[in-house]
């Protein structure tokens, strides 16, 4: 891989982003952005925010609309600058100062650990890419260079809202459960909603709901078919860009994400670094966006996650109690495009964990899955790398070691009440409890401590603590 990254490095030294579009549609804002990669690989990547008042859309006026189609730009590099690593990013669209340079260049580095680590990229060293700001006048508010900062949203917005991403999952189902119970008015989002996603929305009954569509210019999936290099990128950090934006175009001041404590933990160390699948689901990540959203995109904004101080395995307890988002809610990467599981995979494995101990076995194999996941013998190793016992982690939005050991034990206690000896338990089961259990002390203390486990180290706002808490 050394070598294909050299030659396109060679090739391809710059990656420019030129420009960006704003276009007002029919109740739509449609952002665009305009990148080159030098010489003559062009990109036009578009995203569309569909409901958009236009009469909010005056009052918010040029700036805050220009800083809004700027970042998305902005957030959309790592998607395209990825095929070919180009040794410098050129931003003419506009000016990042210095601590926005450090801020894109460590989300670059850490977003794309995966990729780097996939594709045998040396990224710890100091000159596998430079960031140069060089404003131009390819630009809907003309000279920017008379512009020292586009125009970030300093207006109130409304406190008693509270927007929450949805991605078809069942913690986002958990988090819109939870405040639209304690009375909360919540609002939803969806970016290129999934048929499950459209199935959660419906079964929360949020009060309001956003569809966003986002399209991938096809002239980058042809470079990727061609052998240019592709990989894992920071999609959670896209979409708290696009929330802010969203937050902004229809006034919540409130961002609520999902993201647990589990995705802190990393999936392997490469060259010296931490690699995490879900670092822009991490709490790093969620700190450093926070500061980085009150300084350049708005004041009012309150972005953070509202499942930050609980692990996968408490979360899946309480979205147990919520039946009726069961038919509906899918977490299985593979099966997006046909809405379905696949029954083979790390997430579905772990979700199918995750559920065992809380749900009636006859509802999790039916009504959720099609069968008994336990007795499919290929996914044993499967079991064991979940359970940090192969060298590396799956790359999946996944569980944390320790809460994953747990949810088996809790598993297999399950499986022997039912079955009563232990010989009948189901082919996962019986390989963890013998060579992994069997080895392990103390697993009723260690159950009880993940289970009421509560992470001092979020961001939720005060009054949305004891929401969570009290559960």
């Amino acid at each position: 891989m050394t070598q294909l990254l050299n030659t396109l490095r060679e090739k391809h030294p710059r990656f420019f982003y030129r420009g960006y579009t704003i276009e007002t549609q029919k109740s739509a804002l449609k952002f665009g952005c305009d990148f080159e990669i030098e010489p003559g690989l062009c990109f036009s990547p578009e995203v569309t925010i569909d409901g958009v008042d236009g009469r909010r859309v005056s009052r918010l006026g040029t700036e805050v609309l220009s800083n809004i189609a700027f970042h998305l730009g902005l957030m959309e590099i790592p998607s395209y600058w990825k095929a070919t690593c180009s040794p410098e990013i050129v931003i003419e669209a506009g000016r990042l100062d210095g601590a926005q340079v450090a801020w894109w260049h460590h989300l670059l580095m850490k977003g794309l650990g995966e990729f780097f680590f996939v594709n045998d990229i040396d990224f710890t060293v100091p000159d596998l890419v430079r960031f140069k700001t060089h404003p131009s006048s390819n630009h809907p508010q003309g000279d920017v260079s008379a512009v020292p900062q586009f125009g970030h949203y300093d207006g109130a917005l409304n406190s008693d809202r509270v927007l929450v991403p949805i991605g078809g999952g069942k913690d986002s189902a958990v988090t819109c459960e939870l405040l639209k119970n304690a009375n909360k008015r919540v609002g939803c989002f969806a970016l290129n909603p999934t048929p499950a996603a459209l199935a959660l929305i419906r079964a929360c009954g949020c009060e309001h709901s956003i569809t966003v569509t986002r399209s991938i210019d096809e002239r980058l999936l042809r470079l990727n078919q061609e052998g240019y290099l592709n990989g894992h990128t920071p999609f959670s950090a896209y979409l708290a860009f696009l929330g802010a934006a969203c937050a902004v175009l229809f006034d919540y001041k409130y961002i609520a994400l999902s993201n647990e404590r589990s995705s802190n933990e990393g999936n392997v160390n490469y060259r010296g670094e931490e690699i995490n699948h879900q670092y822009s689901k991490s709490y790093d990540f969620e700190q450093r966006f926070r500061g980085y959203s009150r300084r350049y995109l708005g004041m009012e904004i309150d972005y953070f996650s509202f499942l930050r101080p609980i692990y996968e395995l408490q979360i899946a307890r309480l979205f147990s109690r919520f039946s009726h988002y069961f038919p509906h809610f899918r977490s299985c990467n593979r099966g997006q495009r046909t809405n379905s599981w696949c029954h083979g995979c790390p997430k579905c494995l772990f979700i199918y964990t995750a559920l065992y101990p809380f749900v009636e076995t006859d509802v999790l194999t039916t009504t959720i899955f099609s069968e008994d996941l336990f007795e499919r013998e290929e996914l044993v190793e499967v079991a064991f790398s979940l359970l940090g016992q192969r060298a590396v982690k799956p790359f999946e939005c996944v569980g944390s070691f320790e809460e994953t050991l747990v949810a088996f034990y809790l598993c297999v206690r399950k499986a022997n009440r039912c079955a009563g000896i232990e010989v009948c338990l189901p082919t996962v089961l019986r390989a963890v409890a013998e060579q992994t259990l069997a080895t392990q002390q103390n697993m009723a203390a260690r159950t009880q401590a993940v289970l009421d486990a509560w992470n001092t180290e979020h961001a939720i706002p005060s009054d949305f603590v004891g929401i969570l808490s009290t559960r």
